[in-house]
């Protein structure tokens, strides 16, 4: 066998090698200050250690990291590269060109506030289509409700989702479920040559990078053309809408929704925090049919609908997620701009690796459970 050691995908600092004092303030290239606090060594801080790190840049001259205990797989599709970080603050975690898409410890309130908002304002949900999702767990999600008949998750990526049903235990029923149709495609284009209709329409794709290909998914003609012509009577579609904090919702979050305000009828911007994302994240969802459920009302179909308890979501969750902070809704409001092809927003940033400190802990055997990629 050949053994091939694959490039990270993820945007790992993996600190260097040599034995640095716990404490130290260290920069990003592993070069340690040596000094302590304030220019004094502290006797009590003289163990050693060395490190890995996760680190994802989120805005200029901000970023977010944290300490990994290895690294479990990593991989690459012909679209994106794949790696299973096992981290010590959020357990299992899934990262996708450089950008983390969920945790172990927390993915259950992205999920659940994707899902089950749609899903219970809703009559009767029966046939389903996710765009992307090949995680697994938005149909996990779905598939717990009573009602829902056949689920079709479109994602363009393969090795995506084979990696996914290999890894992600949590989903691997999910995977399993008779209802669930996966089916290796374009989602745009699967939607634009099918014919069949349905009741709910999910967005659960990548965020709108620069130079990626999910940017055309949230565009005005989209929405409108494609998306929109296939929902039946009373459908609703949901999208997840990117950061929506007090300072990052201007990125994408406020044109969403805005955009979505000129294709539907009724539309409502929620979000909540997502601790391993390090921000508030939104979701828009969009119907021509009002929106008119109170807290008790969605409780009452929560039990009578879902499989199970929800361990995040409930009525008076969702009417507090609804309910925007007064910064937010004033900028929502005043939101003019139209996403489309030619005026498209992104999300700032992208992950990188920092290629030396990787190959040194390679070499010295400190990426320990993370098997390289083996070619026959």
């Amino acid at each position: 066998m050949l053994l091939e050691i694959v490039k990270l995908p993820s945007s790992l600092f993996l600190g260097d090698t040599e034995e640095r004092k716990m404490g130290d303030i260290s920069c990003s290239n592993g070069i340690s200050s040596g000094s302590g606090v304030n220019g004094k060594s502290h006797s009590s801080l003289n163990g050693y250690r060395k490190s890995c790190w996760y680190e994802e840049e989120i805005e200029e001259n901000l970023r977010w990291c944290f300490a990994l205990n290895s690294i479990l797989h990593t991989g690459a599709s012909q679209y994106q590269d794949i790696a299973l970080l096992d981290t010590k603050p959020f357990g299992k975690a899934l990262v996708i060109d450089g950008k983390l898409q969920s945790a172990e410890v927390d993915e259950f309130i992205y999920h659940e506030s994707l899902v089950h908002p749609a899903f219970l304002h809703h009559s009767s949900p029966k046939t389903v289509f996710i765009m992307g999702g090949g995680e697994g767990s938005t149909a996990r999600e779905i598939l717990r409700h009573k009602t829902v008949e056949k689920v079709v998750m479109c994602d363009i990526d393969e090795e995506v989702v084979e990696f996914c049903k290999a890894y992600l235990v949590v989903n691997r029923e999910a995977f399993c479920d008779p209802r669930l149709e996966v089916i290796i495609n374009d989602a745009r284009a699967e939607l634009e040559i099918g014919k069949e209709c349905y009741d709910v329409i999910i967005g659960d794709l990548a965020d709108p990078i620069e130079g990626g290909p999910c940017y055309k998914l949230y565009t005005k003609s989209f929405y409108e053309y494609t998306v929109k012509p296939r929902l039946n009577q009373g459908g609703i579609f949901i999208t997840q809408a990117g950061p929506a904090g007090i300072f990052s919702h201007t990125e994408v979050f406020s044109c969403i929704y805005n955009t979505l305000r000129q294709v539907f009828k009724y539309v409502v911007p929620y979000s909540a925090h997502i601790p391993s994302y390090a921000d508030t994240w939104g979701w828009v969802m969009a119907s021509d049919s009002p929106f008119m459920l109170s807290a008790d009302e969605l409780d009452t179909r929560i039990k009578q609908r879902i499989k199970g308890e929800n361990r995040y979501l409930d009525g008076k969750t969702f009417s507090s997620a609804s309910t925007l902070s007064k910064a937010v809704r004033k900028s929502l409001d005043n939101e003019t701009h139209v996403y489309t092809e030619g005026t498209a927003r992104f999300i700032y940033g992208h992950g990188s690796v920092h290629q030396q400190n990787q190959a040194k802990l390679i070499r010295n055997g400190l990426m320990e459970g993370a098997p390289a990629k083996t070619t026959k």
